[in-house]
């Protein structure tokens, strides 16, 4: 008899493939749709770009589960609103299973007056870009030689890793809502950058803010003591660039000169509020302004809502009805507030279910979670005919291809793998990575070219 279910993932990065992992051991048939042609998602194309070992790590374990005879790969294939599948297509597919973990595509502003500027961007566009990744990989960042950076958490560490090691500014400017004491990098992180912050700088910061500190209890020296015990093993510094922080510092506005051209940010002084136990700043209606050329906002990211599932204030919404399993299953429940009703058959994980949570690790145990939320829901389905499975992915293929022409299959990123390894032997560099989608599809259908002429011999 069988046991096997028909489960459809939406998304390729560690969420996604943690899912696909679960569910294709369990003997289940896995389907993986993927916005990009390569997998990987935030292991791809959000890692900083020299950490070559843990994404070589990472890239073969995604290949071996890619390759496993029940896991079928479609990327460059977008679901969404007004895209090549949408969620009512895929649902009348009648899969036991639709799971999205389509991360965080949206970015989050804060309202700052002059946001749109020229110089302003998103951390995550600013990540995507040095990393490669088609449609932000051949846009113009022109950062300038001061750039502030507002946020202070690890992906403010591997922007200003990257201006300093690949740009090599003059100054990143670090603008900080709360304290020091609310610093929400991973202390290993810091490493990267420590050895161009500039310390005699951010002594006086720290001098600066003190009564605010005091006045929650915080103790100023211990602050800076253990911030400074977390600036060892620094990794050498390649460029000239200075590092400063600047603390319980809101920005306000986005300075600009008569073409719309950064030239600063304009902060608003604040203090510390205890409200629960997590400090709040709140403004003081006092300002100073930094001088910059550009600015980063490294503050998050949304969801994108042209996916076409219920969206509220940047997420995808889930169940509000708790229950009282662990997981709790209605956390990875899509659901619809005009129904009040769960949406069958539809999970979510990962960024896409909770935005900018954590990196790779925690985004693969979300895809771990999730699956257990589907196997509990699994055990109540009758199993699927190996005809009936057969027949849903004839139609799911055979709808797939019938959208997108260009669609990329598991034996098409072997090619392209092939292809990236040669050219960057080519070059002499570690690693190669073609930056647009156009290059990637030359490249694949060139390579499988050359294997047939070859086979022909």
């Amino acid at each position: 008899m069988s046991t096997k279910h028909l489960i459809i993932v939406v998304g390729a990065g560690p969420a996604g493939l943690s899912v696909a992992n679960v569910m294709s051991k369990q003997g289940h048939e896995v389907v993986v749709l993927n916005r990009d042609i390569k997998v990987g998602g935030l292991a791809e194309y959000g890692i900083f770009p020299n950490k070559h070992k843990l994404r070589g790590g990472l890239r073969k374990g995604y290949w071996e589960i890619l390759t496993r005879p029940n896991v079928r790969y479609f990327g460059n294939v977008t679901v969404g609103n007004d895209y090549h599948l949408t969620v009512s297509e895929l649902r009348a597919l009648g899969p036991s299973a639709l799971v999205f973990s389509t991360g965080a595509q949206g970015t989050k502003t804060i309202g700052v007056e002059g946001d749109t500027a020229k110089g302003v961007y998103h951390a995550k566009d600013y990540v995507y870009h040095y990393n490669l990744l088609p449609g932000f990989s051949t846009r113009p960042f022109e950062m300038g030689q001061r750039v502030a950076v507002i946020g202070i958490g690890d992906v403010m560490v591997d922007i200003a890793h990257w201006l300093s090691r690949r740009r090599r500014v003059a100054e990143v400017h670090v603008i900080v809502r709360r304290g020091p004491a609310e610093r929400k990098y991973n202390p290993k992180e810091i490493r990267a950058v420590c050895a161009i912050i500039d310390q005699d700088s951010l002594q006086k910061e720290i001098a600066r803010i003190t009564p605010r500190l005091e006045a929650v209890g915080q103790l100023p020296e211990k602050i800076l003591a253990e911030m400074r015990a977390e600036f060892t093993k620094c990794e050498p510094p390649e460029s000239h660039t200075r590092m400063y922080f600047h603390f319980l510092s809101s920005p306000k506005r986005v300075l600009t000169d008569g073409q719309n051209q950064v030239t600063g940010l304009e902060v608003e002084d604040t203090k510390l509020e205890l409200k629960g136990t997590d400090p709040a700043a709140v403004g003081l209606k006092t300002y100073y302004t930094i001088p910059c050329d550009s600015v980063v906002f490294a503050v998050g990211d949304r969801v994108d809502e042209a996916v076409g599932l219920p969206y509220k204030n940047g997420v995808f919404v889930t169940n509000p009805n708790r229950t009282q399993n662990d997981p709790d299953d209605s956390l990875f429940q899509a659901y619809d507030e005009a129904t009040g009703a769960v949406i069958p058959e539809v999970f979510l994980c990962g960024w896409a279910r909770k935005a900018s949570d954590g990196l790779v690790g925690v985004a693969k145990r979300d895809g771990e979670w999730c699956s257990e939320v589907v196997l509990r829901h699994l055990a109540d389905k009758a199993p699927l005919t190996a005809e009936e499975i057969a027949h849903k992915l004839k139609r799911l293929e055979a709808l797939v291809k019938s959208r997108q022409p260009d669609v990329v299959q598991v034996d098409d990123l072997l090619a392209l793998s092939e292809m990236e390894q040669e050219e960057g032997q080519r070059r002499d560099i570690e690693e190669f990575k073609f930056p647009t989608n156009e290059e990637m599809l030359v490249a694949i259908r060139r390579k499988k070219s050359m294997a047939k002429v070859s086979a022909s011999r």
